[in-house]
């Protein structure tokens, strides 16, 4: 009874650190589309909201974090288990930073919204729309121990990858043929690159959950696309 009692406790540790990641992905999507539906309709309102949303998404991380630190060190996993609690973490750090890049694009849109529209906009939500299905697919797969899925949202990151590196050439391009809208295409182009941002990080998902269920890791390098680095000078970073 003892033993059956320790198996059921070490069940349901399991089972609470995946719920956890599955209600951060959930939140992480939610911050993306909140983010993207705030750029569209210059709605400051929501823009906060996704802000002040990040905070949640980093307590749930600390969660996850402290609970695989219990369940190594306490139940000493291995096999499967072990790749369960190695990748829940792992997964709970791409989730958290998705989080960030979610709410740096909604400090962004509230400093658009004391300029004048920019056309580019639409283009931009677009981009954010194809990593959004991106980034549910790929927290599918993981939630549903699914290689298969995973490897198909690897194979589209070199999609989102021309999409960002198009937009680029357009915001720059935008920029040189009026140089008053330099400051707003600026902000754009940092919304640009936390998107993107968050498309590799939904990618790494994918990765590990390919590690997770099949025990191997992927191979072959990652295909990037992106050449935005190349063209413009040093590559964009936003917190």
């Amino acid at each position: 009874m003892a033993d059956q009692h320790i198996f059921k406790l070490y069940d349901d540790e399991l089972k609470k650190l995946d719920d956890t990641l599955s209600r951060m992905g959930g939140m992480a999507e939610s911050q993306l589309t909140g983010a993207m539906k705030a750029l569209a309709e210059r709605d400051s309102e929501l823009a906060a909201r996704v802000v002040s949303g990040d905070e949640q998404i980093d307590r749930c991380e600390h969660f996850v974090n402290e609970q695989s630190v219990r369940l190594l060190a306490l139940r000493a996993p291995v096999a499967n288990d072990l790749r369960l609690v190695i990748t829940g973490l792992k997964v709970a750090g791409d989730i958290e930073r998705i989080g960030d890049h979610a709410a740096n694009c909604a400090k962004r849109t509230l400093v658009l919204n004391q300029m004048a529209p920019v056309a580019l906009t639409g283009t931009l939500v677009r981009l954010g729309r194809v990593v959004d299905e991106q980034l549910r697919k790929s927290l599918d797969s993981y939630l549903n121990h699914d290689a298969e899925s995973a490897l198909a949202v690897r194979d589209r990151d070199r999609e989102v990858d021309d999409l960002y590196s198009s937009l680029f050439r357009e915001i720059l391009t935008y920029m040189m043929e009026d140089p008053r809208t330099i400051t707003a295409c600026s902000h754009l182009m940092f919304i640009a690159k936390n998107i993107e941002r968050i498309g590799d990080h939904a990618t790494n998902i994918a990765e590990m959950t390919y590690f997770l269920v099949t025990g191997q890791a992927i191979e072959d390098k990652r295909p990037k696309h992106d050449l935005s680095s190349f063209e413009g000078g040093e590559p964009l970073i936003d917190g």
